[in-house]
């Protein structure tokens, strides 16, 4: 039986050109080898899961590629490729800062730099996670970091950049690594269930992306989770109970019942969400999502700010259009409200249902404080 390989890992860019949602970095990169204009430091700083050590990697490699191609990518088919895809290249070195971050450690990176490498041009130390580095162990490095060897380049990675020292950060080149936009999460999801043959609807791919919040690994291992829990074909249905996430269709039926003022409806439903297994943080939070989307959606030149499915955009478009947005905004308020003071509640089911009722009445409360469509502080 062979050993499963998670996606992350199996479907890892070996180019720049297949790192997804980073090209403004990946460009600079591959000019910067093409033109021979190298810093001997540089700083990947970014959220995680969005390509940071991949990319140290792919650049680690490709300096020290014999045989370069026109746009700046390793051939990965000489020596040094084959030996850096199969683990064992001697000019890559790389350190886990988090449990390697004692001046000690430092000190033996600083001694191994001094030695040239046997083959190839340049010996890459990439340090991960490098704001775990103790003060003096950053102290340690500054001098080698400023001055090292011409055949030295050192990458660091970080997903806290704050927390690095000023004089490291002027001695490195920084780069900023984005969030991944769901639609090209969306696009490098299909192009894996296209190679492993698994069937998936858009729907649900696009909930995996919304959920990863702009991280490709995190993306990844959804997807593996959904595969081995849906027996490899994924729907919507499977995917939003495997994500344990409200289904919006709920949220439109709750606010159906708010602004009618049905409050048994309301509290019937709420019952039947809690039912569920879902906690009252997280009705809250998703409520307040929601009118959000609501809100944005009021006018066409903000509607590009929702974040949500392509399923339910129409839905959002023409809900919207018959909400006021005095209601939208003292909804998302009282929400916001409520959320904040749920950890201090005693009594959780309490606490959102009176939140529920609240907003039951807010449009009686919204109508008596106008007045000729003119807002009038009441006493």
């Amino acid at each position: 039986m062979e050993n499963f390989v998670v996606s992350a890992r199996k479907y890892r860019p070996q180019n720049f050109n297949t790192v997804v949602g980073q090209s403004h970095i990946t460009t600079t990169l591959k000019n910067a080898i093409l033109n021979n204009h190298l810093a001997h430091a540089f700083l990947f700083c970014g959220p995680r899961g969005v390509g940071k050590t991949t990319c140290a990697r792919i650049l680690a490699k490709t300096i020290n590629c014999t045989n370069i191609t026109k746009e700046g990518e390793a051939c990965n088919t000489c020596e040094s490729c084959v030996s850096f895809e199969k683990g064992g290249s001697l000019n890559i070195h790389e350190l886990d800062a988090a449990s390697n971050n004692s001046v000690d450690d430092i000190r033996t990176l600083v001694e191994q730099v001094r030695f040239a490498p046997q083959a190839g041009k340049y010996k890459v130390y990439i340090v991960d996670e490098v704001h775990m580095l103790s003060t003096s162990a950053f102290n340690a490095f500054l001098k080698t970091l400023e001055e090292p060897p011409p055949y030295a380049i050192f990458i660091l990675a970080t997903t806290e950049k704050h927390k690095i020292l000023p004089t490291i950060l002027s001695r490195c080149q920084i780069f900023d690594f984005r969030r991944i936009t769901n639609n090209d999460t969306v696009l490098h999801l299909e192009e894996i269930i296209g190679k492993e043959h698994i069937k998936a609807e858009k729907n649900a791919l696009q909930l995996i992306a919304q959920k990863s919040e702009g991280c490709m690994r995190d993306a990844l291992s959804i997807l593996d989770k959904i595969v081995s829990f849906s027996n490899g074909e994924l729907t919507y249905a499977n995917t939003l109970e495997h994500l344990n996430i409200l289904d919006e269709a709920y949220f439109f039926k709750l606010l159906d019942y708010l602004v009618k003022q049905d409050l048994t409806s309301a509290m019937l439903l709420y019952d039947e969400i809690n039912q569920k297994g879902f906690e009252g943080d997280m009705v809250l939070y998703g409520l307040a999502s929601f009118i959000r989307n609501l809100l944005v959606c009021k006018d066409p030149a903000s509607a590009k700010l929702l974040e949500s499915i392509e399923g339910w955009r129409e839905q959002y478009i023409s809900v919207s259009k018959e909400i006021s947005t005095p209601y939208l905004v003292s909804t998302l308020n009282l929400l916001n409200e409520a959320e904040i003071q749920f950890k201090m509640a005693r009594n959780k089911r309490l606490h959102v249902e009176m939140a529920i009722i609240k907003l039951n009445f807010l449009q009686q409360a919204i109508e008596l404080s106008m007045e000729d469509n003119q807002l009038v502080k009441k006493n």
